[in-house]
């Protein structure tokens, strides 16, 4: 009996603010920044990722998940990265970690800790 190995790829979807979308869409923003909540601890390279474009999310973006980063917190992500992989190029990282900080406490880093989504559009992929 021939035992046969099949992949199975999980499909995340992300709604994302408009600005947040065009950087993706433009090919300038390749790092998607999560809480390691248990919908990101289910992620694996080779996953689909979805992002849909608020508020009608009419416009979408498929991505391959390529590697996944683990931190502790958002100071540990902008000491890794450049600004422009990760978020607008123009902030500081104070700014964005103030900015982020609206979406993700300190106190919900600390408990879940970060992940680094990197990514590349389907239709740059390599199948």
């Amino acid at each position: 009996m021939d035992i046969v190995y099949v992949e199975v790829f999980m499909e995340m979807i992300c709604h994302l603010h408009p600005d947040i979308f065009e950087l993706i869409k433009n090919g300038k923003k390749d790092v998607e920044v999560r809480l390691n909540d248990e919908k990101r601890k289910k992620l694996h390279v080779g996953d689909k990722i979805i992002f849909l474009k608020r508020p009608l999310e009419e416009e979408k973006i498929e991505a391959q998940v390529l590697e996944l980063k683990y931190f502790n917190n958002l100071l540990e992500v902008v000491d890794s990265f450049d600004m422009e992989r990760i978020h607008f190029p123009h902030l500081t990282k104070e700014e964005y970690l103030k900015d982020m900080e609206r979406y993700y406490s300190k106190e919900e880093q600390k408990e879940l800790g970060v992940v680094c989504i990197i990514y590349k559009k389907v239709d740059d992929v390599d199948v």
